[in-house]
């Protein structure tokens, strides 16, 4: 070999061995640090963070150690500079993975383009359009909200728009300083499994993180290829919405006078969770005015999460004042929603998203049977870590229950399974993380459809003279004394993600025989598809592969366990029953002990 091929050799490893420590994917942290250090075209708000964070390697560390996961639900994480960050690059090498897929489709397909929204976050609309740029340098059609919008009308604008796919930023309901991004599929829900790998293939091809390629936006809505859109799509959306009041003349004759507090908490729901509820005849109802406004920081909220007892502070205290039947509390992005009802002492308890589930599969059941509307072959879908009081209740009603792992896409696909085949029709799905679908014209979870419904389940109540706590209360007593919990460990950083590895490796190694002296009858594992019986025995299980154990005890109660698909958590849940609201909660104390004593 002479010495022009020896250096030439040399100029194309140093050139691959650059556009390699640019992606993240070679040598150390402190490399690809130093890659975007000296990138000179640094966007200058990254650069000027990079020059704060000089000197503190933990922190330089946790940016720059790997690229950001890709996974089913997307990508999430902390704004700012890095490969382990939300930022315009790391967002346009997303986007660039979706327009690699997208340039292999036949042409008719890729001019179906992309529908577009993004929350009240930092960043959001700045990254809509930088997706859309990604986007037009492919010569895909993109359609961007004009200005914030719910992750619920985004699913639906994919399916009026016959787009063949969509991006929504959002963090969902968590804190300020995190953004996130998620693909949808032509069906509104978000990418299967199959085509979310292959995304992540292209993304993980992209050698140069800066030179992602991003047309001008201007010229883009010049020509056409970018188009805005906005109030014609809530037209279309909250058409569907009215269709979701079962009884419009019970609506008509409480929701005049009917107390309701809602709160978006700072996020997307106030323009359409007002309208909604309006149209619906919804109309003694106050928004909490502090919340009302979109605000990134979440000013008045700590965390800006319905499940969180404290996003009701504020709704509380309105609520005292007027004396309201109902707190209604949806996240910034307006797809999970969360509730607090008034007790006979005129204090306000929280409500959890499997209670919430259940009040309102009872009223549509009940109200389709009283119709006389109610299907032979009605289905309830929900995920493997929901409570089995929304079962026993469906199963009251003749209805079959249908789990499915946890991803609202799952619930999703039996959606469209039972359009394919008639096997069974969809009457609600539902996840225990205050997610919940009433009518399938959009296939993710939908808190302003959820807004409307729980407001008249609670007007129903009130008619009889009772609120939504008698009715939880009789639905207790006619079914059990149900009661779950979730808790989640976290586990930050460089070693956060190998601690959950390991641990779900301790609990299929060492695998549990009891929790609290009550012996495990039944484990599953949803990862190898097996059911292991205490006898010896086994059975395969029809689900999806995924990271998911769950143990059945002897006494009826459950315990699983999953590593956070978007977070650096693992999470545990509980459901349990007792003959009295007590006893169930002092069962749940005792699992969740175990649990702990396990785990330490």
């Amino acid at each position: 070999m002479n010495l022009s091929n020896c250096a030439c050799l040399v100029v194309k490893y140093s050139i691959l061995k650059l556009k390699l420590l640019i992606r993240g994917d070679f040598m150390s942290w402190k490399q690809t640090y130093n890659a975007w250090k000296n990138y000179q075209a640094l966007e200058p708000d990254l650069k000027d963070e990079l020059a704060k964070l000089e000197g503190n390697d933990e922190a330089l560390e946790d940016a720059f150690y790997a690229p950001m996961e890709f996974g089913t639900a997307g990508m999430r994480g902390v704004i700012g500079a890095g490969i382990n960050r939300m930022n315009v690059y790391t967002v346009r090498q997303a986007t660039e993975g979706l327009a690699s897929l997208m340039d292999t489709l036949d042409e008719e397909t890729k001019r179906r383009g992309v529908a577009i929204s993004y929350d009240s976050r930092h960043k959001s609309q700045e990254f809509a359009f930088e997706s859309a740029r990604v986007l037009g340098a492919h010569g895909i059609p993109s359609f961007v909200f004009e200005s914030l919008r719910p992750t619920p009308e985004l699913s639906f604008t994919v399916r009026h728009l016959h787009a063949y796919a969509g991006i929504m930023i959002t963090a969902s309901h968590n804190p300020k300083q995190y953004n996130g991004y998620k693909i949808y599929g032509e069906d509104g829900a978000q990418m299967p499994p199959k085509e979310s790998d292959l995304i992540t293939k292209y993304i993980r091809e992209v050698d140069d993180i800066f030179a992602v390629e991003a047309a001008d936006k201007d010229a883009l809505i010049n020509d056409g290829t970018l188009k805005v859109i906005g109030s014609e799509i809530d037209k279309e959306y909250l058409a569907e919405v009215k269709k979701v009041t079962v009884d419009p003349e019970l609506v008509a004759e409480e929701g005049k006078t009917m107390k309701l507090i809602f709160t978006p908490l700072h996020g997307t729901g106030a323009m359409l969770g007002e309208k909604a509820l309006r149209q619906a005849g919804f109309e003694d109802f106050t928004m909490v005015p502090e919340q009302a406004t979109p605000d990134a920081d979440f000013s008045t909220v700590e965390h800006p999460n319905p499940e969180f007892p404290e996003a009701f502070d504020l709704a509380i205290k309105l609520g005292k004042r007027d004396d309201a039947d109902l707190l209604i509390a949806v996240d910034p992005d307006a797809d999970r929603l969360g509730a607090a009802v008034r007790q006979p002492d005129g204090d306000y308890k929280l409500l959890t998203g499997n209670q919430i589930a259940a009040i309102m599969l009872n009223y549509i059941l009940t109200a389709r049977k009283n119709a006389g509307t109610l299907p032979e072959n009605g289905a309830l879908v929900k995920s493997i870590v929901s409570s089995e009081f929304a079962a026993k209740i469906a199963k009251d009603f003749g209805c079959d229950t249908i789990n499915v792992l946890t991803g609202f896409k799952f619930i999703a696909e039996q959606i469209q399974h039972f359009e394919e085949t008639n096997e069974h029709t969809f009457m609600m799905g539902f996840e225990e993380s205050y997610g919940y679908l009433v009518r399938p014209f959009v296939r993710d979870k939908d808190a302003i459809q959820s807004l409307v419904l729980l407001a008249e389940v609670a007007a129903y109540y009130r008619k009889q003279g009772k609120n939504l706590y008698d009715g939880l209360q009789e639905l207790f007593e006619k079914y059990g004394y149900f009661a779950e919990k979730t808790t989640a460990l976290t586990f930050d950083g460089v070693e956060g993600a190998q601690q959950i590895k390991n641990l779900m490796a301790k609990l299929r190694d060492e695998a549990p025989a009891e929790f609290a002296g009550v012996k495990v009858v039944c484990a599953e594992d949803f990862a190898t598809g097996k059911k292991s019986f205490a006898d010896g025995k086994e059975e395969k299980m029809n689900l999806p592969s995924s990271n998911v154990l769950k143990y059945i005890l002897e006494d009826g109660t459950w315990i699983a366990v999953r590593p956070s698909g978007t977070e650096p958590k693992i999470k545990f849940y509980i459901g349990t029953q007792g003959d009295s609201v007590e006893n169930s909660k002092a069962n749940v104390a005792k699992f969740e002990e175990a649990i702990q004593a396990y785990v330490d």
